[in-house]
């Protein structure tokens, strides 16, 4: 029992490993500056009914974000006040259209009101990316059980673009690559060993972020 209990724990160490790789590109001699007061928003990158960078992501990094010098505004709360102009159909998706809402006095008006100097567009997924093996669990008189091993790999990829208010220029983007294996056990009651890719990829690409902000004060 005791061998079985090691050779477990190991095996959940090692399954539950991910490899994660994170990269930062910043626009030519641009430098980035935020003064006291000023504030970031991330967004998340959505198409109209097809695609949506999800919510609970780009919380989860405006969470690493956060700090006591470096204001984060909420996603939906900023996206209800510009409405309808931060929604899927009209939401500026390069710096040109970026542009040209901000020649629209209401807009920049509110933009500025909040004193939003970045803009930090997410846009990424988490997916399965292969699967093998089954489960099969029955009942029957002696009791019920579930026997087998199955296995999936997930892979998560996430890009920050950052855009500075002031001048309307891209300064930086950070993607991170984060990948690992989950794995089902069948021993009589089914044993989950999942790996968090998901949320690597949410600590490495907030602390990068983190790092670029808090390095400009």
């Amino acid at each position: 029992m005791r061998f079985f209990f090691v050779t477990f724990v190991l095996f959940w160490l090692t399954a539950c490993a991910t490899i994660t790789t994170v990269d930062e590109y910043r626009s030519g001699d641009q430098k980035i500056s935020i003064g006291n007061g000023d504030n970031v928003v991330l967004l998340g990158r959505r198409d109209s009914g097809d695609y949506e960078t999800d919510a609970e992501f780009v919380k989860c990094v405006g969470s690493k974000l956060q700090g006591p010098s470096l204001s984060v505004l909420q996603e939906q709360d900023f996206m209800n006040a510009l409405y309808p102009w931060l929604e899927p159909r009209t939401a500026p998706k390069a710096l040109p259209r970026m542009r040209r809402l901000m020649q629209e006095p209401l807009i920049e008006q509110s933009i500025r009101d909040k004193r939003v100097r970045y803009f930090v567009w997410l846009d990424g997924a988490t997916k399965t990316i292969d699967k093998a093996g089954s489960i099969s669990c029955a009942a029957g008189p002696g009791g019920a059980g579930c026997f087998g091993f199955a296995k999936w790999d997930k892979s998560s990829i996430y890009e920050a673009i950052v855009w500075d208010i002031d001048d309307l220029s891209e300064v930086a983007r950070v993607r991170v690559d984060s990948e690992g294996t989950s794995y089902l056990i069948g021993a009589i009651a089914p044993i989950p060993l999942m790996t968090p890719v998901k949320n690597d990829a949410c600590t490495s690409l907030g602390n990068q972020l983190s790092n670029i902000f808090h390095s400009a004060e």
